[in-house]
């Protein structure tokens, strides 16, 4: 293609949908999330004296910081979805900004 010549239009115009958010609540994914650090964890304690003599140890602690955040966030989840069940608005939705 030349400069002079401008490139061609589609054959088809993309269309657009008015699409609704998802309603997740996050719960089934935090529960999965801390079910695989679990695993890990039970995969590699067995290890724990190998991966100390390597000073890889903090693969442990890792999982068991993934098992506690995420069971944080799980109660942060279940105290949402309780929240909104029972009609109060999320304040990221609820339009007004606090001063």
């Amino acid at each position: 293609m030349s400069r002079d010549e401008s490139p061609q239009k589609p054959l088809v115009s993309p269309s657009v949908r008015d699409l609704q958010p998802l309603d997740v609540d996050g719960i089934r994914t935090l529960t999965i999330g801390v079910i695989v650090w679990a695993v890990a964890f039970v995969v590699l304690l067995p290890f724990s004296s190998r991966l100390r003599e390597i000073g890889m140890d903090w693969w442990l602690w890792t999982c068991v910081t993934g098992i506690g955040l995420g069971l944080v966030g799980l109660a942060y989840c279940v105290w949402r979805r309780g929240r909104l069940s029972r009609g109060v608005p999320d304040q990221r939705t609820s339009g007004s900004a606090s001063s």
